[in-house]
């Protein structure tokens, strides 16, 4: 196949498989249900039964991954109708979004020392909850692999969607604020995603959590490098 048809195949197969797992998830309302997860799973034993390289799926999927960068952009305009709310509780937060960078940076480290994960690991997943395209830069910047950075995030964000809602439950986080920036912090784009099903606030608090810890994490993560000897 040419590599023409070829992307816009790989396209039509992303598109569709995301498409029809979002509409199980709406009907079927379980976290791990989550288009991203499902809809991925779909496509690795699509390529996998038809013996399709990686390579031949980013012929299309490259250009979907072009998306994020505008898509990131686009948060702008919640942040903005909710601007108002965002300057009232300026100082909370910044503290939650600082406590949810540096927690998430420093948590990875810990247990990658006690573990024994080797230094070229450790530094790929420091950025873990940053967004795929801030996470790439500063895993590079770090001396880590930019690919091994890219899954990390993918797990992160994955895994807090899921068990999000039940950490709510279970300790009572009934706050749009608290919501927010829990999932921002911890889970980026995906976490984002699975906030706005919470309502317009807690969609907006994990846009501007998402975008400011980007902003810190790019600054914290050589300081927790050099901070803990890595």
């Amino acid at each position: 196949m040419q590599q023409g048809p070829l992307a816009i195949c790989m396209i039509l197969i992303t598109v569709i498989a995301y498409l029809a797992m979002a509409k199980i998830y709406k009907r079927y309302t379980y976290s791990v249900l989550i288009p991203v997860l499902t809809a991925t799973t779909i496509i690795i034993i699509i390529l996998s039964l038809f013996h399709i390289p990686y390579e031949s799926y980013m012929s299309g999927g490259q250009w979907i991954s072009s998306l994020l960068g505008p898509s990131v952009v686009a948060l702008a305009y919640p942040l903005y109708k909710q601007r108002r709310f965002l300057l009232d509780h300026l100082a909370p937060i910044i503290g939650g979004v600082f406590v949810g960078a540096s927690s998430g940076m420093v948590s990875v480290v810990l247990l990658a020392k006690i573990f024994g994960v080797n230094h070229s690991l450790t530094l790929s997943l420091i950025p873990k909850s940053l967004t795929t395209p801030i996470a790439i830069e500063v895993a590079k910047g770090l001396g880590g692999d930019a690919s091994l950075a890219v899954v990390a995030v993918m797990i992160a964000g994955i895994f807090g969607a899921i068990v999000a809602p039940s950490i709510f439950q279970l300790l009572r986080v009934h706050s749009p604020m608290g919501r927010g920036i829990a999932l921002g912090s911890a889970s980026h784009a995906i976490g984002t995603a699975k906030a706005a099903e919470y309502g317009e606030l807690t969609f907006s608090m994990s846009s501007v959590t998402m975008a400011l810890c980007a902003i810190i994490g790019s600054v914290l993560g050589p300081i927790v490098v050099w901070v803990f000897h890595i």
